[in-house]
């Protein structure tokens, strides 16, 4: 008797110990496929998660980035089930929450896509160590000391200023208005192009920025394209992600350059075409280092010569004679890697040289840092 007792308790340990091993599998996320490798992650199994400020219905920001999302998932063959967005996050607490959900969810690599996550995805990127967390529009990646944060943006500006162009030609009052989101050097950057292609091609031309404080806010959008209409800009662009600049354009009866999505569906009159971006090369690339195994680069930034941003096709039916030449002249003079869009001689407001004749400043490959205001250029007093 005793000595059936004593193999019963032996017994009972070792499923004890079963259990609680199976249990602790569960709490992982790693990949329990029979015939795979343990821990192998393949295109198969891996799960992929995206923290996002709004959704894609506000036609902009998050619109794009979620068309990447969909074109990576074909090009790789993924499921639908692979892939976990949680959309209209706000950048604070929820948005580490939202981290967290994805991490104990089981995705292999995390994408975060707005500025004022960073510091969010930073903290919970410590809590990983084994998931690979990538934050677009960054740039502590590389001060961080985390092997598995990464930062990743693009030379937008170089879009920027090939839709410049079409502003430039398409104004009479050579005064063009910009909606921006924050006084930030993401947006500094990009309105500051957008006004060196208008001038490439009309050098009287002058800009009015005025700024909602909101990525997204198409209320304030729509009030900010309205005052700039009054003050006589008949071309507005913008840096915001909701399509109300442009219907406000419309309505106003002056033109529109976007940003993100081509505009033409929702103000045919006025949209005359939109910077935007193919996340998709990122994405895929980012995917494919997990599964080889290698490592992602800390930042990543490519432009118009990879493909990672353009401009939408030209409303032919409202821009100036003669533009889709001239920014095809733009375009082969920035591919061919021999000029860029930020070359001297540029002057800012206060009459200082900020780049010399001859001399080009070149953004950090993930974050935009260019933040001079250049002459020609009003933007709200502080």
């Amino acid at each position: 008797m005793q000595h059936f007792k004593k193999w019963l308790v032996i017994l009972l340990c070792a499923l004890f110990v079963f259990s609680m091993v199976a249990c602790d599998k569960k709490g992982t996320n790693e990949p329990t496929d029979p015939g795979k490798e343990p821990g192998k992650v393949t295109l198969e199994n891996i799960k992929i998660g995206f923290v996002h400020i709004t959704d894609p219905s506000d036609q902009g920001y998050t619109y794009n980035h979620n068309l990447g999302t969909e074109k990576m998932k074909k090009e790789l063959g993924l499921k639908e089930d692979q892939v976990i967005n949680k959309f209209n996050t706000p950048e604070d607490q929820a948005c580490e929450t939202a981290l967290r959900e994805l991490a104990e969810q089981g995705c292999h690599i995390i994408f975060a896509t707005s500025f004022g996550f960073e510091d969010h995805v930073l903290k919970v990127a410590k809590d990983y160590p084994n998931i690979q967390f990538c934050h677009a529009t960054g740039f502590q990646a590389k001060t961080s000391g985390l092997k598995n944060m990464h930062n990743y943006f693009g030379k937008i500006y170089q879009a920027r200023y090939l839709s410049g162009i079409a502003a430039g030609l398409k104004t009479e009052k050579n005064l063009i208005g910009y909606v921006g989101a924050h006084p930030f050097a993401e947006v500094i950057s990009g309105f500051t192009a957008f006004y060196l292609g208008a001038k490439s091609v009309n050098p009287d031309v002058k800009m009015i920025v005025k700024y909602t404080g909101s990525w997204n806010d198409p209320t304030k959008e729509e009030q900010i394209a309205k005052a700039l209409i009054d003050e006589g800009c008949d071309v507005l662009g913008q840096h915001c992600d909701s399509t109300a600049p442009a219907t406000a354009a419309e309505a106003g009866g002056v033109f529109h350059v976007g940003y993100n999505s081509d505009m033409r569906t929702a103000a045919p009159k006025a949209s005359l075409t939109s910077a935007i971006w193919d996340w998709s090369r990122y994405l895929v690339m980012a995917v494919n280092k997990v599964v080889a195994g290698e490592e992602i680069p800390v930042d990543w930034g490519e432009g118009l010569k990879e493909g990672v941003c353009d401009i939408s096709p030209l409303n032919d039916a409202i821009v100036a004679p003669g533009t889709a030449e001239k920014i095809e002249e733009a375009r082969a003079k920035i591919i061919a890697g021999d000029w860029d869009v930020f070359t001297g001689p540029l002057v800012d407001t206060e009459g200082n040289v900020v780049v010399k004749e001859g001399e080009t400043f070149m953004e950090p490959a993930s974050a935009p840092s260019w933040d001079h205001i250049l002459e020609g250029i009003q933007v709200p007093k502080e």
